[in-house]
């Protein structure tokens, strides 16, 4: 029997991207695709997501990539450009479930702690939460297994009744080798019919 639903943030229930961002400083889309694969990539990202300063992990890639420090530096100097709107289907699914009063629901995300406030005061329903968990002030982040055991341990929460949720299926492997059960999101219409499969009750 699931009685907590644990909810990704970033391309789950806010939409992100830096290419919201980059587009209006490259002219040329393969020079912007390039430069996020080449220069500022996921994994650079990702260590700023697990605890390392904006301002570190800023001036260790310009010292790589002079040659690009001022496209480098917009990166975390124009970071709200990057946040798109919430994602209204996987919202209102949120939703639901908080009304139907049957689950505990938690976000694991991995953010920099440094720009997870810059959300915070832009979507509300992030304060419907009864707990997130933020890499950055962690300082660990998915997919490592003490992450996830870190909002299991701290809310109390039993792996084989929780759902866990989340587009990387990375993330979604780990998980399940803790024993929590994973839906991998791809949209909120697979999300509500993935949840019917399961028996997941949502107030109507």
């Amino acid at each position: 029997m699931i009685n907590t639903i644990i909810f990704d943030l970033g391309a789950v229930l806010i939409d992100w991207n830096p290419h919201y961002l980059y587009r209006n400083l490259f002219t040329e889309e393969q020079e912007m695709k390039d430069f996020l694969a080449n220069i500022a990539t996921p994994d650079w990202n990702e260590e700023q997501d697990a605890g390392r300063s904006l301002q570190q992990g800023t001036n260790l890639l310009v010292a790589q990539h002079p040659q690009h420090e001022e496209h480098i530096r917009a990166f975390y100097g124009r970071w709200n450009e990057m946040l798109g709107d919430a994602i209204e289907g996987t919202v209102e699914i949120f939703r639901q479930l908080k009304d139907s009063n049957k689950y505990k629901v938690y976000a694991l995300t991995n953010w920099s702690a440094e720009t997870f406030p810059v959300a915070l005061k832009r979507y509300d329903f992030l304060n419907w939460f009864d707990g997130i968990v933020v890499s950055g002030t962690e300082k660990m982040r998915k997919p490592t297994p003490s992450f996830y055991r870190l909002l299991l341990n701290r809310y109390h929460v039993s792996p084989n009744k929780a759902l866990f949720i989340d587009d990387n299926l990375r993330n979604i492997l780990a998980a399940e080798k803790l024993g929590i059960k994973s839906i991998h999101f791809t949209s909120p219409e697979k999300l509500k019919r993935d949840l019917e499969i399961l028996g997941i009750n949502r107030a109507q």
